[in-house]
């Protein structure tokens, strides 16, 4: 087996588990590490790139279709503000540009409220005995810590409270 199929089956194993984009493709193949953190042997730049090629001309990469993936996920699944949604997709490696022309021609939305009301519809039960200001305290800091603003964190207590 050659250089390329190898690291062409190992991109495609990456692969299996969840869709990639094509940035976290390329960092698992020139910077992989071994069990305990000993150094792997990894590709060249070249091959890497042949491999990616390879992959998109299949549909197999693809990162408009993983932006909409993720963006999906995260509001399905695990609420995120859209803030907090682009900086994980930058973190990815997909450009400002990209996430803002597939987040602005998404179907649905990304609404912050409707992902908040989500998120916490199921904590309510854990908060209901709680004084008012302990209440609001858990609620905006967990709120916030998954990258909701003050404003949205208001409404969602006012709906609480009514």
């Amino acid at each position: 087996m050659d250089e390329f199929e190898k690291f062409y089956n190992k991109a495609l194993k990456f692969l299996s588990y969840r869709p990639r984009s094509v940035d976290e493709v390329r960092k698992n193949l020139l910077e992989s590490r071994g069990r305990f953190g000993s150094a792997k042997r990894n590709t060249t730049p070249e091959i890497a790139e042949k491999i990616i090629s390879k992959l998109k001309e299949y549909k197999f990469l693809d990162d408009k279709e993983f932006v909409k993936w993720w963006v999906e996920q995260r509001t399905n699944y695990k609420p995120r503000s859209l803030r907090l949604i682009k900086m994980e997709l930058g973190q990815k490696g997909i450009g400002k540009d990209l996430i803002e022309e597939v987040v602005e021609n998404l179907e649905t939305r990304v609404d912050d409220l409707q992902s908040a009301k989500k998120l916490i519809e199921r904590r309510l039960n854990k908060y209901k005995n709680l004084p008012r200001d302990e209440k609001f305290q858990k609620v905006a800091r967990y709120l916030s810590s998954k990258g909701f603003n003050y404003d949205i964190i208001k409404e969602i207590f006012k709906e609480i409270e009514n």
